[in-house]
């Protein structure tokens, strides 16, 4: 198996740690009533709210209606931001299913909620290179490191396309981010085959992705492709050099930005 492809099991109520300067990850669903508590100590953290609902009691303040859609494909999210050293208690209203995304920080920053009304939806691309971005934890908001957003593709669809990195720090063109894909699919048997690569190819893998599992993002450019018939949803994490999402296209593929002439219909996906 690829070093790249990380199963739930390393993950899921529990903080996986994959090698990275930045970012670790938890996946939880407590049932409606359960309680799930923790320290975000050196890290910032963002609670993404997958399905259902919560309520959490923090050291940073209380934040009583978090969350709402039934799953990642019925609606756009809720995002918890706490800042480093903070306590914190999720109690789940419903049943829940809920992405924690830890970053190293030195900066404190305000808790803050980011309801559906926050949200900054973009379509994104052209032709089968069509897809949906929620921005949550953009450039700008007042995070030290973080960036969040979650990607939409429809079946059949290229996304992360044509590749791009952000590998190098070189701004305002480039800056040098680690990150995560945290893939959820819309029917069980579907899938996804992300191809991870640097450009003298010392760094060439393609690895096909199921519902629940993730992808490293360690350098290099990573185009992805939603398996025909199944929408795919993907939950991006993103930090290092600087609080952008500044990345260079791959020189081969950068032309066909010019083929786009419409956008696909079916987009967006959700609202």
């Amino acid at each position: 198996m690829s070093k790249l492809l990380v199963t739930p099991d390393r993950f899921t109520d529990r903080i996986g740690n994959f090698g990275y300067e930045y970012l670790s990850f938890q996946n939880s669903k407590p049932a409606a009533g359960a309680s799930l508590s923790g320290f975000t100590g050196r890290n910032e953290l963002a609670i993404v709210m997958l399905g259902g609902a919560c309520s959490v009691g923090s050291s940073a303040g209380d934040f009583d209606k978090v969350g709402g859609r039934a799953d990642v494909f019925s609606g756009l999210p809720h995002t918890l931001y706490l800042p480093i050293g903070t306590e914190f208690t999720i109690t789940a209203t419903t049943d829940c299913d809920i992405a924690l995304c830890y970053c190293r920080a030195e900066h404190s920053h305000p808790a803050q909620l980011v309801a559906p009304d926050g949200v900054v939806v973009e379509i994104r691309g052209g032709g089968n290179a069509t897809r949906q971005i929620n921005h949550m934890i953009r450039p700008g908001f007042a995070a030290h490191r973080i960036l969040i957003c979650e990607v939409y593709t429809p079946g059949g669809n290229w996304s992360s396309y044509p590749p791009h990195k952000h590998d190098v720090h070189n701004p305002p063109a480039e800056v040098d981010l680690e990150e995560i894909y945290y893939y959820r699919v819309n029917r069980p048997e579907g899938y996804a085959i992300q191809r991870v690569y640097s450009a003298d190819r010392s760094l060439d893998e393609t690895v096909t992705v199921r519902d629940g599992e993730m992808v490293l993002i360690p350098e290099g450019y990573h185009p992805v492709v939603a398996a025909h018939g199944y929408d795919v949803y993907y939950l991006n994490a993103l930090a290092g050099s600087a609080h952008s999402m500044a990345a260079s296209d791959d020189p081969a593929y950068a032309w066909v930005r010019t083929e786009w002439k419409d956008r696909d219909p079916r987009l967006p996906l959700v609202t």
